[in-house]
């Protein structure tokens, strides 16, 4: 095999892999997310979640050994996280998007806080996660080894979407969630409470997101860095936004994102050098992109960050 081949397979391998590194944290919250909004509450701290599931999840797998605990850890950290919008956004009927904001704001000087008081200096690394190669499929040249000897986590979170798809558009439960973010009136009219059902909604997003940070820790970083999500959390937002209630596209969008972080590292490897605020630029300049193309082909439900106050209209 000449050089170029060589050059060529070690760019799609590269990209492929670190795409898939990059695009599952947001895959997750995204998918959260999506739940979270056709449940009528819109969770702009989702990037809080996702930092408290990171360092949740890093410290499980640090001091447990493991990481599956690690993982498990990371998603009661976004619960416990989400259980700041149930209580004040889904009961106390604040403002979901003020919430929101001071949620990942208080996120980020907490788990920034406690790291430095935990670490001082110091980033202790995770061994490498153990890996699952699919026979056969693993050893195909380029793409074989990047997609198919992979963490389970990665094969889990590809079936998680298509769950919480056909949950949502072929269960009573699905019909309950989409009826809270569209007529919450109706929905009550109907003998189901709408604080019952937009509470677990909102659970099962800081669970996802929670997931997704302790994923961005463990398996793609293998460490905790303070501000490590860099906006992951904000661009599964606009995914679950233009996913237009169908969830089976928040993989296409997870992906796109998780190219346009990756495919500087593996242009390198091809020997093509781009400057770095060009590199760091480019998630943004995507979303950027994604929005002028296809935000008016958005959906959002009709209730979508209104309080349901019962009488109301």
């Amino acid at each position: 095999m000449d050089s170029s081949a060589l050059l060529t397979e070690a760019f799609f391998a590269a990209l492929i892999s670190g795409a898939l590194l990059a695009a599952l944290p947001i895959l997750f919250a995204s998918l959260g997310e999506a739940i979270s909004e056709q449940a009528g509450v819109l969770n702009v701290g989702l990037e809080g979640m996702m930092l408290f599931g990171a360092y949740a999840g890093f410290n499980g797998a640090l001091y447990l050994h493991s990481s599956w605990l690690g993982l498990l850890a990371g998603i009661g950290g976004g619960v416990l996280a989400s259980l700041t919008m149930v209580v004040l956004c889904v009961r106390m009927r604040l403002d979901q998007i003020v919430v929101g904001v001071a949620l990942f704001l208080f996120a980020e000087g907490v788990t920034s806080l406690l790291h430095g008081a935990q670490f001082g200096e110091s980033y202790p690394r995770l061994e490498k996660p153990s890996e699952l190669a699919i026979p056969l499929l693993s050893d195909l040249p380029a793409v074989g080894e990047s997609l198919f000897s992979v963490h389970p986590i990665v094969y889990i979170g590809f079936a998680l979407v298509f769950l919480v798809s056909w949950m949502l558009r072929r269960t009573s439960t699905g019909l309950n969630v989409r009826a809270a973010g569209e007529t919450p009136a109706a929905l009550d009219a109907a003998g189901v409470s709408v604080v019952r059902t937009r509470t677990w909604a909102v659970l099962a997003c800081g669970a996802l997101a929670g997931l997704g940070g302790g994923y961005l820790a463990i398996i793609a970083a293998g460490s905790f860095t303070p501000f490590m999500t860099q906006g992951a959390g904000f661009m599964a937002i606009v995914i679950a936004m233009l996913t237009r209630g169908k969830v089976l596209w928040t993989i296409v969008g997870s992906l796109l994102f998780g190219v346009s972080l990756t495919i500087a590292t593996a242009l390198q490897l091809a020997g093509i050098t781009i400057p770095t605020d060009w590199v760091q630029m480019l998630p943004f300049v995507t979303v950027i992109l994604v929005l002028i193309l296809f935000a008016r082909r958005s959906y959002l439900p009709s209730a979508l960050a209104l309080p349901y106050v019962r009488g109301e209209r």
